[in-house]
């Protein structure tokens, strides 16, 4: 029986689960939850997940929400070594930059995606230009912090990929396809690493679901 995620491909919560699937080679159906409609917090779906979210995961008698959690399942049960769990310092590291992913970048970036693509794209509002700066500078913070990382090592856990690097695709396909793009520019590392995750097959095929409308 194939796995099920709940919730459309544009969210980078939903992306960051499908491109795990891709990443093992699960069959994984994905079923739509339309937002605009409000479907997320119908009782079906806070069934699946309690804070009426996506994503929802469904593998059996199984049902999971927490995008990361789900991620750590699916890479687990596929037998990945994206985690680096045979190795306790090297999957310690994973986990400190899979918590810096959540907590600096993607916190950064969820309002300037917000701002700059759902309130004029869906809500037909105006974006708030304090509020898209005040969370650039604060991504500008930490790829500073990513520079000085990516200087010395490969990847964020060290010198092989893992899930704290693919964790970011989702945000970064946003950044790199709006309007801000060129924040970039000043950190050449953090750059060359993102084009290396972006160009990863699993990312590429989400990437691809991701841009569909009906995604």
């Amino acid at each position: 029986m194939a796995m099920k995620v709940y919730g459309p491909a544009a969210s980078t919560n939903v992306a960051r689960v499908l491109v795990c699937l891709e990443e093992v080679g699960a069959e994984y159906e994905l079923v739509p939850v339309d937002m605009p409609s409000g479907e997320h917090k119908s009782p079906a779906h806070v069934a699946r997940n309690p804070f009426g979210q996506v994503p929802a995961f469904q593998n059996g008698d199984l049902i999971l929400s927490e995008s990361r959690a789900i991620s750590k399942y699916i890479l687990r049960k596929g037998g990945s070594d994206l985690l680096r769990e045979s190795n306790l310092s090297e999957s310690a590291m994973v986990d400190v930059w899979l918590e810096v992913e959540k907590g600096h970048f993607n916190s950064a970036m969820s309002p300037i995606i917000f701002q700059t693509i759902v309130v004029p794209k869906f809500m037909g509002g105006k974006t708030d230009a304090k509020i898209v700066e005040e969370n650039l500078q604060k991504l500008r913070t930490a790829l500073e912090i990513y520079e000085a990382r990516l200087s010395k090592y490969k990847y964020l856990a060290g010198d092989f990929v893992s899930l704290a690097d693919i964790s970011h695709f989702p945000g970064a396909f946003y950044l790199l396809g709006g309007p801000h793009a060129s924040v970039l520019d000043a950190y050449p590392h953090v750059k060359a690493w993102i084009a290396e995750v972006m160009d990863r097959p699993s990312v590429k095929k989400v990437a691809e679901l991701m841009k569909k409308p009906s995604a």
